[in-house]
């Protein structure tokens, strides 16, 4: 004798969600199947007529109504399936690590995901790599670091800071460093015509040096500006040269700057500061020098203007650099620093350390 058809009553919060279902364009077919059965049952449906409705079988329509009844939405639910027995777990992630923290075999210089499962024997190939992707680990790329060794990092860090976030009243705070040594190359440039006759711009891998020439620069971090200067060698004379146009054009106005800590900035003797006394040195940590914001003015000068030109001479090289400021300059506009408090950090020291 066939069982009795479920009664279903729906609370207001279960029909809410059911239609949500519905209405939903990301819902899945099954739920959404599920949901019209449901609903079509509490509005007092047969089984056998909500089939015919939804084109489906009754013992389907029928198996779906027990479940709501006796569980309610959860019962919507597919039912958790057996299956094969996991192979690995926690312990063969930590494992792995602490495999990459011992020596490689000998006669190797680094660990690769071969190696790793042949030394764990009982890990394969694919769990290994499948491992080191879910740590984002590459064994064979190197990464360079610079840490800071400054052991008043804390206070030099907050006086930049401050300066960047709450700069002093009627002030000229400057981001002041030099990129020496920048080469004039001369490459074939042009279009290229490949093989197969298309044609792409390019330049040659060949090319002839014109000497190089060293720029300093001055980024006005309120306005973005900035003030760029030449020279043929990156010495104190050249630096305080440099300064010395800066302090002329902006006479009698209080001057602060952002520097590196390379000896042309720090001499052993500052006279230069005793003559200049509105002007005030602040000096970025030890091997910190990317906490001076005209680093990336270098970058977006080196990409914009210096990369894919050819220059034939140095004076070439800096008629191009003069071009590229007064046009960056018409349209500047300061980098806006938001980090309040800077901390120096350094990678872990284990494999193993990543499972923490």
């Amino acid at each position: 004798m066939a069982k009795p058809a479920a009664v279903i009553r729906l609370r207001e919060d279960e029909q809410k969600t059911l239609r949500q279902w519905l209405r939903a364009g990301t819902s899945e077919q099954r739920k959404v199947e599920r949901a019209r059965i449901v609903l079509l049952a509490s509005q007092g449906h047969s089984t056998h007529q909500i089939a015919r409705m939804l084109h489906t079988r009754p013992a389907r329509v029928s198996k779906w109504r027990q479940r709501f009844a006796h569980h309610g939405l959860p019962g919507l639910d597919d039912s958790a399936r057996p299956g094969k027995p996991h192979q690995y777990d926690a312990s063969t992630e930590k494992r792995v690590l602490r495999q990459l923290d011992q020596p490689p075999p000998e006669g190797y210089a680094s660990w690769n995901g071969t190696l790793l499962a042949q030394a764990l024997v009982d890990v394969s190939d694919d769990q290994v790599w499948r491992i080191l992707r879910q740590h984002n680990i590459s064994l064979q790329r190197r990464r360079s670091w610079c840490i800071s060794t400054d052991p008043e990092f804390g206070p030099k860090a907050a006086d930049i800071v401050g300066l960047y976030l709450h700069p002093p009243e009627n002030a000229l705070v400057l981001c002041v460093d030099e990129k020496p040594s920048i080469q004039a190359l001369e490459r074939a440039q042009g279009w290229l015509r490949l093989p197969n006759g298309q044609a792409v711009s390019g330049f040659s891998h060949g090319y002839k040096r014109h000497g190089t020439t060293t720029l300093f620069a001055a980024l006005d971090i309120v306005t973005g500006q900035v003030i760029a200067g030449h020279y043929q060698r990156r010495r104190r004379r050249q630096f305080l040269d440099f300064m010395n146009e800066i302090v002329a054009a902006y006479p009698g106005r209080e001057i602060h700057g952002v520097l590196d800590n390379l000896n042309t900035h720090k001499p052993k003797e500052e006279r230069w500061l005793r003559r200049h006394p509105h002007v005030h040195w602040h000096y970025t940590p030890t091997y910190s020098s990317w906490m001076n914001q005209v680093e990336c003015w270098f970058s977006i000068l080196s990409r914009q203007a210096l990369r894919a030109p050819s220059f034939t001479s140095p004076q070439q090289l800096r008629a191009a650099i003069d071009r590229f400021v007064k046009a960056y300059n018409q349209k500047a506009a300061p980098f806006e620093w938001k980090k309040a408090e800077v901390h120096p950090s350094s990678p872990k020291k284990y494999y193993a350390d990543l499972c923490k």
